[in-house]
């Protein structure tokens, strides 16, 4: 476990001013480094960005860009020209050597969802994304933001609440975004020292400061219930518990599923869990059961899997993460053998990666959806999310006979594409895509385009299909039969949406 001591928040705020006196903001960094050494810096390959900052290292912004992002020493003359650089030495954030400066913590730029100037503070040389590893090999080293951290945030429902829960804050990003919408906030880490990064990313942040908890798991809080509770664990499955930020130290993919099963006690009604999470394609067992055996009694859930990697590929990359290709080869190859073994033990042919998202509800019947959708998708999707939910409580109290009553619209994103051979005269198949959100497609039959195409609200969706039954001279009483299916999945998938009351 680290044991340098970090900075203390007092005076975040004076720093605060400075950096966005300096412009030390997401914009100004794409300014000033450019759109390549930018998307470098958010893959922690620093190398474009020190050439973009060499030719003038005095200025404001690319004296903040080498001290906090870069770890290179500055001038104690520069440095003072920029920042309140006696307080930031008193209070830690900086150390003197002669007449050099060095950054004690690194301190990066973060846009909000609404153009907010935030900071997120971490270790010295940890963020995440590096080709070379974390740069660090002691466990309890706090990461800065990464891939994952910004998708959760992506996924999360942004809706106001009066309590909110981020369990395993690491750095705080999940904590900071939800002080945007949450009366309170509380943020748990196992580790201690990631819980002082949260209370320095929110003091840099200008954000109110949140209730910190050490623990594991629920542990610290206790039978404490919250309308949100965001994730983002120590999900890796691994031979140990060897890195604190990453392994959870539990067997297999035992903590993601203790964490979904103990999710449920601490929601209020309605309120939202998401997760990231790993779990095992074991011989024999369909990975969708495997999951949908872990969602809380009372809680509906839409479970969905992002990526998929066989064993070998998932120990490569959590053995490059932590730097371990870089170290003796007959060390890494031990390793490499611990993680086969785990797995084979296991009888886990491959790890699945994706998205949990609980929502408590009192309905007799949960909904569980559980998919695979590798593709891509647009963030944010919180709205999405809300959605799916709403999509799932309208299906539950419609039957057959109460959806052919309803009216539907098609959705603004949803666009109709024929494909077929050029100059035939009927197109093979029709598809109907969307442009936003989850981006699905699906392909539809000519009475289930048809359908589509005319609803615009107006028309229930009985009487749309007996006027089809009618161009394509088919009997309307089958036709209202077989289609209540097909009307059920392009509710589900956000292809149409019930209005309430029929368009005039």
């Amino acid at each position: 476990m680290s044991t340098t001591s970090l900075p203390t928040p007092e005076r975040a705020a004076e720093l605060r001013e400075a950096f966005l006196a300096a412009g030390f903001t997401a914009d100004g960094l794409l300014d000033l480094l450019g759109a390549p050494a930018y998307a470098a810096l958010a893959r922690s390959e620093t190398v474009p960005a020190l050439r973009a900052t060499r030719s003038h290292v005095d200025g404001p912004l690319p004296t903040l860009v080498r001290l906090f992002l870069l770890q290179c020493p500055v001038p104690y003359v520069h440095a003072a020209q920029v920042l309140p650089v006696e307080a930031a030495l008193a209070d830690g954030w900086l150390r003197r050597e002669g007449d050099e400066v060095h950054a004690t913590v690194d301190v990066r730029p973060y846009g909000g969802p609404d153009g907010e100037d935030w900071f997120i503070a971490s270790d010295l040389g940890c963020a995440v994304g590096g080709a070379g590893g974390i740069g660090s090999r002691e466990e309890g080293v706090v990461l800065g933001v990464g891939g994952a951290s910004t998708t959760l945030a992506g996924i999360t429902v942004r809706i106001p609440v009066g309590s909110a829960l981020d369990l395993g804050t690491g750095s705080g990003i999940q904590a900071l975004h939800a002080a945007q919408h949450a009366t309170r906030v509380t943020a748990t880490d196992v580790n201690p020292r990631a819980l002082e990064f949260t209370r320095l990313t929110l003091a840099l942040s200008g954000a109110p400061e949140a209730e910190l908890l050490t623990g594991s798991l629920f542990e610290p809080v206790g039978d404490a219930t919250y309308d949100l509770i965001v994730s983002n664990p120590p999900f890796v499955i691994s031979p140990g518990a060897r890195l604190t930020y990453r392994d959870g130290g539990m067997g297999g993919d035992d903590l993601c599923r203790t964490l979904v099963q103990q999710a449920g006690e601490h929601l209020n009604p309605g309120g939202f869990a998401q997760f990231l999470g790993n779990w095992q394609h074991v011989e024999g067992e369909d990975w969708r059961d495997r999951v949908r055996s872990w969602v809380p009694r009372g809680c509906d859930a839409w479970i969905v899997q992002r990526d998929v990697q066989d064993v070998t590929q998932y120990a490569e990359l959590w053995l490059r993460d932590a730097g371990d290709h870089r170290a003796d080869p007959a060390e890494y190859a031990a390793r490499y053998e611990d993680w086969l073994d785990e797995f084979e033990s296991r009888k886990t042919k491959a790890v699945g990666f994706g998205w949990i998202t609980l929502r408590r509800t009192d309905a007799a019947e949960p909904s569980i959806v559980a998919e695979e959708w590798p593709h891509t998708v647009e963030q944010p999707l919180g709205e999405t999310v809300l959605a799916h939910f709403a999509r799932q409580d309208y299906l539950r109290e419609h039957d057959d006979s109460a959806l052919l009553a309803g009216y539907f619209r098609l959705t603004e994103e949803v666009v109709q594409e024929q494909v077929g051979a050029p100059g035939a005269e009927d197109p093979e198949h029709v598809v109907l895509r969307q442009n936003r959100g989850m981006r699905r497609a699906t392909t539809v039959d000519t009475v289930g385009a048809g359908f589509a195409g005319v609803c615009d609200g107006s028309l229930s969706a009985g009487r749309i299909l007996d006027a089809i039954a009618q161009l394509v001279e088919e009997d309307p009483v089958l036709l209202r039969d077989r289609t209540p299916e097909a009307i059920r999945m392009l509710v589900e998938q956000g292809f149409l949406e019930p209005v309430s009351e029929p368009d005039a």
